[in-house]
């Protein structure tokens, strides 16, 4: 479990500019009773304090400021660049009040700019707090003592501020399903910078789609309901009104999820496509290509209409697709699923109805060996369709 204080460094550092970290040296703690009595800091972290004008105009400067020190007591301090050493020092604390102790020695050092020369100040003395800091900014023990750079920011750590900035945002208890749908592909695109993936592998964006939504949908969760859960219920009522309220937005917000994240695939691949078009006795097939008005254009060649269904899983509801379309009941029917796994005989049944499964390719070894062949990827029913509607 991630140390609290450790998270309050980590989002100090993500909320401002100018950050820097350091192994405090027995100089610095005072475990070898010299006058020091501060902290020496990089060169390389100067601008946090100085501008080069005024370090090279100056033999001696000095600015006070204050440090708030493990997000608990403040004290004052006084930051000197000495020219002629070329050395920056943290000294000053205050009478009686420095944070330095011997036993420090070796420990991490946090020093976080804020506005008005106002300081953030947190040191860490475990292996285990040390090295979860360090790994929430890819840094390794030799890439201290210099500023941070939040270029190379753990994901986790990106995800996680990013999931707490849009749960922040919110005008509501929770977004609607498209809503929910359409920030987890934002923020897993934000993270992993992966915006490309829908056309150049859309079998693992699905899945990375998919999992960061469970990810946020669990986290507005939490902050929903935590607080209530953990303090208890008055009553067994109010246990199952809540948990009917948790279970039914669980099963709405999984019935729609694989098709709006299917939709982003079909856009950026420039796809055309009618979601949940009408076609005979108001059936509503979950997507047909290239669009409702060409599958009601009688001289549109029925070669070049497809229909596909998107059921999370579909060991029981497949059937409910084969009616779905009049035009195409002669056809093939794509059906895409995150089931993992079904039976041989099922599978048999499905392809007597001419239905083709649309897996993600991952789960494709979850299936009968001798079965798999018959299954398509995600990505070779986008190349279908494309080609079918003339893209490649």
């Amino acid at each position: 479990m991630t140390n609290e204080l450790i998270t309050k460094a980590i989002d100090a550092v993500l909320a401002n500019d100018y950050s820097f970290c350091k192994f405090l040296s027995a100089n610095d703690s005072g475990e070898t009773g010299g006058h020091q009595s501060g902290i020496l800091i990089s060169i390389s972290a100067s601008s946090m304090f100085f501008t080069k004008q005024e370090m090279q105009d100056n033999h001696i400067l000095k600015r006070d400021g204050k440090i708030k020190w493990q997000d608990d007591y403040t004290t004052s301090c006084t930051i000197t660049w000495y020219k002629s050493k070329k050395e920056l020092r943290i000294t000053r604390f205050g009478k009686g009040l420095s944070p330095l102790r011997p036993e420090y020695t070796g420990a991490l050092f946090v020093m976080v700019q804020e506005p008005e020369n106002n300081y953030q100040g947190f040191i860490f003395n475990t292996d285990a707090d040390i090295q979860e800091f360090l790994d929430s900014f890819g840094l390794t023990p030799a890439e201290t003592n210099r500023l941070i750079s939040l270029h190379r920011l753990n994901p986790e750590v990106k995800e996680r501020k990013a999931i707490e900035e849009f749960i922040a945002g919110l005008a509501v208890d929770f977004p609607s399903s498209y809503e929910m749908s359409a920030a987890a592909r934002m923020i897993q695109n934000k993270v992993h910078l992966n915006h490309e993936k829908a056309i150049t592998n859309p079998d693992d964006i699905l899945l990375r789609w998919t999992e960061e939504e469970y990810t946020l949908f669990r986290a507005i969760e939490h902050a929903r309901y935590g607080d209530t859960v953990s303090r208890g219920f008055q009553s067994v009522d109010d246990f199952i009104s809540m948990a009917n309220q948790v279970l039914n937005r669980r099963k709405s917000r999984a019935g729609k999820s694989l098709e709006h994240h299917l939709s982003a695939i079909f856009d950026e691949n420039k796809i055309r496509y009618t979601a949940q078009a009408v076609t005979e006795g108001n059936k509503k097939p979950d997507f047909l290509f290239p669009s409702e008005e060409a599958y009601h254009d009688m001289t549109f060649s029925v070669e070049n209409l497809c229909t596909l269904a998107a059921k999370t899983t579909c060991k029981d509801r497949w059937r409910q697709i084969l009616n779905e379309a009049d035009r195409l009941r002669d056809e093939n029917k794509y059906l895409c699923t995150m089931q993992q796994g079904i039976s041989s005989a099922q599978m048999d049944e499905m392809q007597a109805e001419k239905v083709i499964l649309v897996v993600p390719s991952a789960y494709i070894k979850t299936y009968p060996k001798e079965k798999q062949p018959r299954i398509w990827t995600v990505g070779k029913f986008v190349d279908y369709v494309k080609e079918m509607e003339g893209l490649i």
